[in-house]
Order: structure tokens, then C-alpha cells, then sequence
């Protein structure tokens, strides 16, 4: 378990994908952050002091559960929804700056906050969607993650149709991960709970759903 500050700096630093400029961008994200929270409520004020565990390892943990061929930096594309702060996209992007990254946020100041940072942190494959999920034109992604962005099933309703059976979804979903999984019905899926590295609470919704045609009772 990570526990502080120092412990969530040195496991970010001993990732593969952490390379010298990685960290630089890393460090950048932080100071742009601290920075924009004045202006805007990003995340909480207290969670400031606490950013390389709360935020930074907590969206990095992610790539633990993602296949070799995305965390290695090949093209995702990955999406994630609701981005808000850019937790985990942002973060996701300064570790593998080649993979395309889509950042679906419909808050106009948040929009603009995320178009600032993909810009500053010069992530030239990191993109942002400004609309609402529900308007998203449909393709295929390989990776699909939100964090605390809808209830499981809502989420699945509304996203389904840009997974295929081969989409890893990955869902930090805190304390409510096993209960939302134990309450989801009419969906054919090969989802589990994996423990959070920064929340002796928390756990993550990882797996995938099944093809189309065996989703019980959903259309596209």
C-alpha cells in the first residue's frame, strides 16, 4: 500500500514508463494544478498537499491492469470519461505521451483548464472531447476508464457501444467498487474488483465485456 507522499514518488519513478521526462511532466502537471485550484475547485484543497499519492499514483496504478502493448506506449487509443481535473487521462498521457488519449469533460471550465494542460505539458496525442458522453461519436477503444464519474450500470449504458470484447475498462470506484459490481444485472462481462494501491478502502472495477450480440438485452 502507498501510504504518503514520498512512497507515491519513488513507485511513479520505478514504472517503466517513468522515464527523466515522464517525471518532468509529472511534476509540471502537479505545479499547473496547484496553480489552476485557486482559480477553479479541481480536486479539494487538502488533497493538494497529498497530490502524488490521491491523484498521480492513484491514476498511474492503472496501468497495471492494462495489456502489454499499451503500457509499453503503443497507440490506445484510450478514453476516459469525466475526466474533470484530468485524473487518471492526464496523468495516463505523461506516462505514455504516444498513446492517443481522449479526455471526455462536458464542464466548460474544466474544458478549458484540460486544453491548458494537454498544451503546456506538450501532449501532442492527448485530446479533448467537450461534450456530453451521450453525444460521443462511436468507435472503438482499447482502453476505457473513469473515475467516479457514474454509477456501473449507468455507465455501461451510456458506453457500451465504444467498447468491444477485447476493451479493458478500468474503474476506480472506491469504497462502492464490489457492491456496484454485485448489484450489476443484464450484462454479460468479465468484470473484477482489484484492490487500490492508495486506499486500504478503495478498489477498482477491471475486465471487459462481452461481444455485442451477448450483452442481455442492451442495443448499441
Amino acid at each position: 500500500m502507498i501510504g504518503n507522499e514520498a512512497e507515491a514518488r519513488a513507485w511513479i519513478a520505478a514504472l517503466p514508463q517513468a522515464d527523466t521526462l515522464a517525471m518532468e511532466r509529472l511534476e509540471r502537471l502537479a505545479s499547473l494544478l496547484a496553480a489552476e485550484n485557486a482559480r477553479q475547485n479541481l480536486v479539494s484543497a487538502a488533497s493538494l498537499g497529498d497530490v502524488w499519492r490521491r491523484h498521480m499514483a492513484d491514476s498511474a496504478q492503472l496501468l497495471a491492469h492494462v495489456p502489454a502493448h499499451v503500457s509499453d506506449g503503443a497507440p490506445g487509443p484510450w478514453l476516459d470519461l469525466g475526466t474533470g481535473a484530468g485524473f487518471p487521462g492526464l496523468v495516463i498521457a505523461c506516462l505514455l505521451p504516444e498513446t492517443e488519449m481522449i479526455m471526455v469533460e462536458s464542464r466548460s471550465r474544466r474544458i478549458d483548464w484540460l486544453l491548458q494542460a494537454v498544451e503546456s505539458l506538450g501532449l501532442a496525442h492527448a485530446h479533448v472531447l467537450g461534450q456530453q458522453l451521450e453525444r460521443v461519436e462511436t468507435r472503438k477503444y482499447s482502453v476505457i476508464s473513469a473515475r467516479a464519474f457514474a454509477p456501473l450500470e449507468k455507465l455501461l449504458d451510456l458506453s457500451a457501444r465504444l467498447s468491444t470484447s477485447d476493451t479493458i475498462w478500468l474503474l476506480p470506484k472506491g469504497r462502492s467498487a464490489q457492491q456496484e459490481l454485485h448489484d450489476l444485472s443484464g450484462w454479460s462481462h468479465k468484470f473484477h474488483v482489484e484492490q487500490s494501491l492508495t486506499d486500504s478502502e478503495g478498489g477498482i472495477i477491471v475486465g471487459t465485456l462481452l461481444t455485442e450480440s451477448n450483452r442481455k438485452g442492451r442495443k448499441a
